[in-house]
């Protein structure tokens, strides 16, 4: 709290369970910083359902942080129900498909050697180039919707539920105010339809982490 200069924390994440520690244990704890007056909320991050709800029985989870957008949709399986039912919200991280959904991103050896990207299924390079064959279409389907790609992802998450809260990054002011432009994109249903069908689990190719990463968070993940 010194090296952050504030007084107390509004929001504090779990960001990654440790499986080693019970969930109740590691929430207990948090709780305790709550109860000191150090920490207003708690969240958590990449957990599942099941989990969710045991730490809920502890002390009451705030936030849930998330990979969700058009392509990754592994919270429709359990989590954003959990997340209504005990009234958290709804943190979508990775909102724009890791610049995927920009339409910018077309060439996947332009990443660095060490960008996170790289091992990641979706963007190896075969998967990757059956991906780029949905961008066309959801970039005509954007230009119907009078907005940007990116305001075209943005907005169906946006439309998804007033307890969802997508957190893009970007390292460019430009970006950041077409990301901010999303909030006020008005999508007919028919769009929000349109796109879900357009790029889901079942259009996309690959899955979103290998292996090894799949087994480090606590998500439900779709079966093929």
């Amino acid at each position: 709290l010194r090296r952050l200069r504030t007084d107390v924390i509004d929001l504090y994440y779990l960001h990654r369970w440790d499986k080693q520690v019970p969930i109740e244990d590691s929430v207990g704890e948090l709780s305790r910083l709550v109860e000191q007056g150090k920490v207003r909320a708690i969240g958590l991050s990449e957990v599942s359902a099941a989990t969710l709800r045991k730490a809920h029985a502890v002390h009451p989870i705030t936030a849930v942080q998330t990979e969700y957008s058009l392509w990754t949709r592994n919270p429709e399986i359990a989590v954003l129900a959990a997340c209504r039912e005990i009234g958290a919200a709804l943190v979508a991280f990775s909102p724009l498909a890791r610049a995927f959904l920009t339409g910018t991103l077309t060439d996947v050896d332009s990443l660095d050697a060490k960008d996170i990207r790289r091992p990641m299924p979706r963007f190896a390079p075969g998967n990757y180039a059956r991906n780029l064959q949905l961008l066309p279409p959801f970039e005509a389907l954007a230009r119907e919707a009078g907005c940007t790609p990116a305001q075209l992802a943005l907005a169906w998450l946006l439309h998804q539920g007033d307890d969802i809260v997508p957190i893009p990054g970007t390292t460019r002011l430009d970006h950041l105010q077409e990301d901010l432009g999303a909030a006020g994109v008005a999508l007919p249903p028919d769009v929000v339809r349109r796109a879900g069908e357009l790029i889901n689990q079942h259009t996309v190719t690959g899955p979103r982490y290998a292996p090894q990463a799949t087994q480090e968070v606590d998500t439900e993940e779709f079966v093929a």
